[in-house]
C-alpha cells in the first residue's frame, strides 16, 4: 500500500491481514477501494448486492477500514423533493471540497428486480465529477424501503474516502422510520400543499427527525407548513417527546433555486458536531450494528430454512392449510427439522 492509502484506511492494515490468505486478490481489491479506485468501489458495491456468502471476507475488511464519514439520510413522503434535495446538497458540499457519496433506495422494478433509477436519472448533473460517487439500489421486498445492501454499500463508501454519505430512502409511509437505523443525521423532507402532515406525525417520521426540511418554499403556503412544524417540535418539547437535548431545527429551502442549501449543510455538519461532542455518535452507530447484525441472523435463518427445510416447509404447509397445526407449530417444527451447527 503507498502512504496516501493508509492515511485514508486509518485501520487498513489491520483489516487486509485479516483477510484470509485462501481469497485471492482480496487484499489488492481492497487496496484499490480505499485509494478511492472507482472501478474497485462499483465491483465491491456488486459484490454487495449478491447474496451468497462468498462476499463476505472482502466486505469484512472494507467494514474495519469504514467509520470516518458522516452518514445523513434524507426520507420524506414522494413528491416532497427528495431527490432534487440530494442533487443540492451533492453540489453545495462540493464548492464546499467535501467529498460525496450517494446511495438512492430505489423501488423494485416488478420485472427485473433491479432498480428502476429514476434517482440516478435526476442526477444526471452531477455526473463527471469524480467527487461524487452515485449508487441505486432496489428494495427487493425489503421491509422499510432499504435495500438489503445498503449498509455494506455505505462501508464501501465510507473506506473509499467520502466525507458525506447521502441516503435517500423511497419513503412511503410508515416504512420511513427505518430510516433512522442507518445514518447518523437523519433530516426529514416536507413540502406545502401536499396534505401529508398528519400522515406523517402517524408514522412516526416527525420524531426521528434531526433536522426538518420544508422544500419549495417559493410557494405561498410554505410559510404556513414551517410554522406547523416547529409548532409541534415545542409541543413535543413540552410533553417530554424528544430523543435528546438536541433542538431540531426546521429550515425552508427551495433546491430548485438554491435557496437555503447552504443553511441545511450548516444545520447537518452542526449535528454531527453534536453527536460526536455529546458522546451520542458512539450510540448511534452501536444501534446501527444491534440492527446489523440481527438482520444478518435472521437472513442466515431464513436461507438455511429455505436450503434444508424446502420439503419439510411444503408437508407443514399442507398441514396448515388442512388446520391440523397452526403458523407457530409449524414454525417451530420447521426449525426442529433443520441440521443446524453445534
Amino acid at each position: 500500500m503507498t502512504k496516501s492509502v493508509e492515511t485514508l484506511a486509518r485501520g487498513a492494515a489491520t483489516a487486509t491481514l485479516a483477510v484470509s490468505s485462501a481469497e485471492p486478490g482480496v487484499p489488492a481489491l481492497l487496496a484499490a477501494v480505499l485509494a478511492g479506485e472507482r472501478k474497485a468501489v462499483a465491483r465491491v458495491m456488486s459484490i454487495a448486492e449478491t447474496t451468497t456468502t462468498t462476499r463476505r471476507p472482502i466486505l469484512a475488511a472494507i467494514h474495519r477500514a469504514a467509520g470516518r464519514a458522516h452518514v445523513v439520510g434524507l426520507t420524506g413522503v414522494p413528491g416532497s423533493g427528495k431527490s432534487t434535495m440530494v442533487r443540492a446538497l451533492a453540489q453545495q458540499y462540493r464548492a464546499r471540497g467535501q467529498t460525496v457519496g450517494i446511495v438512492a433506495i430505489d423501488p423494485s422494478s416488478p420485472f427485473s428486480g433491479g432498480a428502476i433509477l429514476g434517482d440516478r436519472i435526476r442526477m444526471l448533473e452531477l455526473a463527471g465529477d469524480d467527487g461524487v460517487f452515485i449508487r441505486s439500489l432496489a428494495t427487493r421486498g425489503a421491509l422499510g424501503g432499504l435495500a438489503r445492501a445498503s449498509h455494506d454499500v455505505v462501508d464501501v463508501l465510507d473506506a473509499a474516502g467520502f466525507d458525506v454519505i447521502l441516503i435517500e430512502t423511497v419513503g412511503v409511509g410508515q416504512d420511513e422510520v427505518d430510516i433512522v437505523q442507518s445514518a447518523h443525521t437523519v433530516v426529514v423532507v416536507s413540502a406545502p400543499g401536499l396534505g401529508d402532515n398528519i400522515q406523517a406525525i402517524k408514522a412516526g417520521v416527525l420524531e426521528i427527525a434531526d433536522v426538518h426540511v420544508v422544500s419549495k418554499c417559493d410557494r405561498p403556503d410554505a410559510s404556513e407548513t414551517v410554522a406547523n412544524l416547529r409548532a409541534m417540535l415545542r409541543l413535543g418539547a413540552m410533553t417530554g417527546n424528544q430523543r435528546s437535548s438536541w433542538s431540531v431545527p426546521v429550515l425552508a429551502t427551495s433546491a430548485q433555486n438554491r435557496e437555503g442549501i447552504g443553511d441545511l449543510v450548516d444545520a447537518i455538519a452542526g449535528h454531527g458536531q453534536y453527536l460526536r461532542e455529546s458522546g451520542e455518535l458512539a450510540l448511534r452507530r452501536r444501534r446501527i450494528l444491534e440492527m446489523r447484525v440481527l438482520k444478518s441472523a435472521e437472513d442466515i435463518i431464513r436461507d438455511r430454512l429455505l436450503r434444508r427445510g424446502r420439503s419439510q416447509l411444503d408437508g407443514l404447509l399442507d398441514q396448515t392449510m388442512e388446520g391440523t397445526i397452526d403458523p407457530f407449530g409449524a414454525a417451530c417444527q420447521l426449525l426442529d427439522a433443520c441440521e443446524w451447527p453445534g
